[in-house]
């Protein structure tokens, strides 16, 4: 198999949170609803069973007007730590998503993995803005979820 870094999307961002608070955001299915994507989406989520091999179906709406089905699969979920999924219909990927804390927040370490170096290359340039600006409106989810506390 080609090696991950070939086939992957990889970046991180600080946030000014704890890994907990980051966690709690991404555990709860109408934070999610608000934060998943591209800007200019939205989502309906119509299953989320947040659990290692549950299920997680949502509708992301486009800023085009269409509906973009999806169908995932928890594979990893550690408390405060790890958030991974399997991402089953259209594009097939493994969402890493690690925590790690910092003197000044939490890291967000976030890997998108393609099954091949040909499909993550023909969707690469779409890929790294999409999940830049899915870590900025995580950034924002978090941030509100501090501010309501």
């Amino acid at each position: 198999m080609e090696p991950l870094k070939n086939r992957s999307d990889s970046r991180s961002k600080l946030l000014s949170a704890s890994p907990s608070e980051v966690f709690a955001a991404m555990s709860d299915p109408a934070r999610v609803a608000r934060c998943w994507g591209p800007a200019g989406f939205t989502n309906s989520i119509h299953q989320f069973d947040f659990c290692p091999g549950g299920k997680w179906l949502l509708t992301m709406h486009g800023p085009d007007g269409k509906d973009y089905p999806n169908e995932s699969r928890f594979t990893r979920i550690e408390a405060d730590n790890v958030f991974e999924i399997e991402h089953l219909s259209g594009h097939h990927f493994i969402l890493t998503i690690e925590l790690q804390p910092k003197a000044s927040g939490t890291e967000v370490k976030w890997r998108q993995t393609f099954d091949t170096i040909e499909h993550y290359q023909r969707i690469a340039e779409f890929v790294a803005s999409a999940n830049e600006q899915n870590l900025e409106r995580l950034a924002a989810e978090v941030q509100r979820g501090k501010n309501a506390a």
